[in-house]
C-alpha cells in the first residue's frame, strides 16, 4: 500500500505544493495537500504528480497501429508517455475490414489493453476526408451500424461522423441510444446542420478546425456551432502543426479547459522518426516530425504523445488546466467516471514528471510500469 509524496501534486484543479496520494491495490484510497499523514513509501520532492493521461483519439504509435495485429505494442508505447487510458481509433475502411478491426479491439478492451473503440468514419465527408480513403467514405446505413455495435459488444465508445450525409440524423440517434458518444468531424456541415446534430445528441467536435468546413464570417460552419454549445467538448491537437498556437490559446479562452480535450491523433509513425509509413490504405511520409499523405499537403494524423501536449499547454495555461485538458475533460466526455483525476476511490493511474515535465514513471491501476 504505497503512500506517494511529491513536491507538486495536482488534485482536481488544485496545484498542491507539496501533496500526496495513498494507493491500495488498483485504487487511490486517500490523497491531500501538504505533508502526508505518515512517512511516505515513495518520496519525490522534486517531482510533479498528475493523473494518467486520457487520449480519446489515437490510431497507434511506436510502429504499431490499432487496426493491425500489434494492439498491445501501440498501447504500451503510449503508456510509457503517460497515457494510461486509451480510446483506440479506427480509420475509414471497407465494411469487412472494419468489422474485423472492431472485433479485435473489442477483445483488447475486455483484456484492459484499451478503454474502448473510436470509429473515426467511415461516415465522413469526401470533401474533408483528410487522410481517410475517400473511396471508402459512405452514408451511414442502419444495418452496418447495428453490425458494428454487435461486433463491439459494448466496446465502441465514440464515433465520428459527418452529420450532413444522408442518414446522418438516424445514425446520431441510433448511436446515442446505444450509449455511444457521437462526435462531429470530417464534415462539410453548415452552422445550422451542426446545431441540429448537437440537438440530436452529438457532444464532441473531432479535432476542431481540422478536416471540417472552415469558419467564415457569413457562413460560420461547424466550428462556431461546436464552440458555442456548452454541451460540446472540442478536441484539439496541440502539436504546433494542426492548429496555430494563437488558435489554441483562443479556443481555451473561449471554451475553457473543462470543454477542451487534448488528443494526439497519433499514428504508428509516432516515436519512429522521419520516414515512410502506411496509414490505412494510404502512403504517408513523415518529414521533420510532420506526417502527410504522400504527394500532398494533407496532414495525416500526428507523431505526438500526450506528455508533449501536456508540456505545451502547461506552459500556456498552467498545470491545473493542463491536467484538466489531458485527463479530466476527456474522461468526462467519454463517461469514464473512474479515471481522469487523483481522487479517493478512482483508479490509481499516475504520471510522475520531473521539473521539465518529462515523464519519469507511470502507474496504471496501482502498478508501476516497467
Amino acid at each position: 500500500m504505497p503512500l506517494i509524496a511529491a513536491g507538486t501534486t495536482v488534485l482536481g484543479q488544485q496545484v498542491c505544493r507539496p501533496g500526496w496520494v495513498d494507493v491500495s491495490g488498483p485504487r487511490i484510497v486517500d490523497c491531500g495537500p501538504g505533508l502526508p499523514p505518515r512517512p511516505p513509501d515513495v518520496d519525490l520532492p522534486d517531482a510533479v504528480l498528475v493523473p494518467g493521461f486520457v487520449d480519446m483519439h489515437v490510431h497507434g504509435g511506436g510502429g504499431a497501429s490499432y487496426s493491425g495485429p500489434d494492439i498491445v505494442r501501440a498501447a504500451e508505447f503510449h503508456r510509457r508517455h503517460g497515457t494510461t487510458t486509451t480510446l483506440a481509433s479506427l480509420l475509414t475502411a471497407s465494411p469487412g475490414d472494419l468489422l474485423t478491426s472492431v472485433r479485435a479491439l473489442a477483445e483488447a478492451t475486455r483484456a484492459g489493453t484499451v478503454a474502448g473503440i473510436h470509429l473515426e468514419g467511415p461516415w465522413l465527408s469526401a470533401q474533408h476526408c483528410g487522410a481517410h480513403d475517400p473511396r471508402q467514405c459512405r452514408d451511414p446505413q442502419p444495418a452496418e451500424i447495428d453490425a458494428l455495435l454487435a461486433a463491439g459488444g459494448g466496446a465502441i465508445r465514440m464515433v465520428t461522423l459527418a452529420p450532413e450525409r444522408p442518414g446522418g440524423d438516424d445514425a446520431i440517434t441510433r448511436f446515442a441510444d446505444a450509449g455511444v458518444v457521437v462526435a462531429v468531424g470530417h464534415t462539410d456541415a453548415s452552422y445550422e446542420q451542426t446545431r441540429h446534430a448537437v440537438a440530436l445528441g452529438a457532444t464532441v467536435g473531432t479535432h476542431l478546425f481540422n478536416a471540417m468546413r472552415p469558419l467564415h464570417h457569413r457562413e460560420p460552419g461547424p466550428v462556431l456551432a461546436l464552440l458555442q454549445d456548452a454541451r460540446v467538448t472540442v478536441e484539439l491537437i496541440a502539436d504546433g502543426v494542426h492548429v496555430h498556437p494563437a488558435v489554441l490559446h483562443a479556443v481555451i479562452e473561449a471554451a475553457g479547459p473543462e470543454r477542451v480535450a487534448l488528443v494526439t491523433d497519433a499514428t504508428a509513425a509516432a516515436g519512429r522518426g522521419d520516414g515512410s509509413f502506411r496509414l490505412g490504405t494510404l502512403d504517408v511520409d513523415v518529414v521533420s516530425g510532420v506526417a502527410r499523405v504522400r504527394g500532398t499537403s494533407t496532414i495525416a494524423g500526428s507523431t505526438a504523445t500526450m506528455d508533449q501536449l501536456f508540456r505545451t499547454v502547461a506552459a500556456e495555461a498552467g498545470l491545473g488546466a493542463a491536467v484538466q485538458m489531458t485527463s479530466t475533460t476527456p474522461a468526462r466526455a467519454l463517461g469514464l467516471g473512474e479515471v481522469g483525476l487523483l481522487r479517493a476511490g478512482l483508479y490509481a493511474n499516475l504520471v510522475v514528471l520531473d521539473r521539465d515535465l518529462e515523464v519519469t514513471a507511470v502507474m496504471a491501476g496501482g502498478q508501476w510500469l516497467g
